[in-house]
């Protein structure tokens, strides 16, 4: 007779302890924990800090497959290359390009600065969506408002939306003094520039000569260029650049014309200036703005005059650089913080009366991008001597960007912070 087996059944480990009941409660809380936190983080959290990282402005994920929440710094991170989805244009293929950066039109052979993503620490910009922001500026306008490097954003946003435009004339450009408008017909979309360097009225407000050799600006006078842009759903400020000439003062008429030479006239360093500016500004704003309207203040685009802060030898500059900085928190002596300290405040001001303005921090990102400046590769007013053009360094544009390039990063950015809002 064949033997019966028999089974044994051994107890796990587990339940031999005198206190099961102990595991059991700690597994079941660890899992309710995990369960509660995976379903509750269900959108992204943008934390945008200025240049002082004092101000912080909270973003809902534009992305309907976000399901994660996680604290994002959208101007903190580093530059990615990127070949498989930068540009997001053609230079040569944009109607409506402008020739200063042109780079690829006026000879540019290296393109690699066009393929460099902005890659935030630990989360992603957006992807940038033309017909999702078109959608959005449905019978709007955006007006982006001061100087070159503000038109120079402004061309980047036309190239990176005019693909979405079906066909050639449902889109036209026109010009009418310092305003030139790109009409999106088909979603009666008006992006526009309006020239005003100083933000003020002063002599420089001609947009096409305003190469002085002195700057003169009319106190508490902004009333002439507001009447421009008054009426904008989105608003796109910049001033920067045209404060920065290295020993020039700045002159402040009190009433009459720039030409009158019996003008009741103050001298003043060119930062006290700066600040009467943004003191016309910001009552404005909280005069006469429309309530509705969103804010946008672009921070300083740094330039790339002088190579030997990067560890250049010689009297290299951004001529020839194909590489960006890999230097995590470069930063140029070129770049006057005094000055976006004078913005922060201002802002900070208009905020306790009710008053939002975002700062658009573009300047940390940029100061890597020693490789994106025009350099020679753009059309220039002037004729060049002999001796300028066997010294390209020395006639370099370091202060424009090539499109496609850097401008686009902050329209990605500025695009996240539009669409992740209910309304424009």
């Amino acid at each position: 007779m064949a033997k019966k087996s028999s089974l044994v059944v051994h107890e796990p480990w587990w339940m031999r302890t005198p206190l099961p009941s102990v595991f059991f409660i700690i597994i079941l809380v660890f899992v309710v924990v995990v369960l509660f936190i995976s379903l509750s983080y269900d959108k992204v959290e943008y934390l945008s800090p200025n240049i002082f990282d004092r101000q912080q402005v909270k973003l809902m994920s534009v992305s309907a497959e976000e399901t994660r929440k996680e604290k994002c710094d959208l101007f903190s991170g580093r530059w990615v290359y990127d070949y498989s989805t930068q540009p997001l244009y053609s230079g040569v293929g944009c109607s409506y390009m402008n020739d200063e950066v042109a780079c690829e039109k006026f000879g540019r052979k290296d393109l690699k600065h066009q393929r460099w993503r902005w890659q935030p620490h630990g989360c992603s910009v957006p992807r940038f969506d033309p017909k999702k922001l078109l959608n959005r500026l449905t019978g709007k306008r955006i007006v982006f408002v001061g100087d070159s490097l503000n038109r120079n954003q402004w061309v980047s946003m036309v190239c990176m939306l005019e693909s979405a435009v079906s066909s050639d004339d449902s889109h036209s450009m026109s010009q009418n003094g310092s305003l030139r408008s790109f009409k999106a017909k088909d979603f009666n979309a008006s992006i526009d520039f309006y020239w005003s360097p100083l933000l003020v009225e002063s002599n420089c407000d001609d947009p096409e000569h305003h190469r002085l050799s002195d700057r003169m600006m009319r106190a508490n006078s902004i009333d002439v260029h507001a009447q421009q842009w008054a009426d904008a759903d989105i608003l796109v400020f910049n001033s920067y650049l045209w404060w920065k000439k290295p020993g020039m003062k700045m002159k402040v008429i009190y009433g009459g014309s720039f030409e009158d030479e019996d003008n009741n006239m103050e001298e003043m360093e060119m930062i006290e200036g700066f600040g009467l500016a943004l003191k016309a500004w910001s009552n404005w704003l909280e005069l006469h703005r429309n309530r509705s309207t969103r804010l946008f203040f672009v921070s300083l685009s740094p330039t790339h005059a002088w190579g030997y802060e990067w560890g250049a030898e010689g009297n290299q500059n951004c001529y020839n650089q194909t590489q960006p900085i890999e230097e995590e928190g470069y930063t140029g002596k070129g770049s006057d913080y005094k000055m976006m300290r004078l913005v922060e405040e201002t802002v900070e001001r208009l905020s306790h009366k009710g008053v939002d303005v975002q700062i658009l921090n573009i300047t940390q990102l940029s100061e890597y991008r020693k490789d994106g400046h025009p350099s020679i590769y753009r059309k220039f007013w002037d004729d060049l001597s002999k001796e300028r053009v066997a010294n390209p360094s020395q006639y370099s544009d370091c202060t424009h960007w090539c499109l496609p390039g850097v401008p686009d990063v902050w329209n990605e950015l500025l695009y996240a912070f539009i669409v992740s809002q209910e309304q424009v």
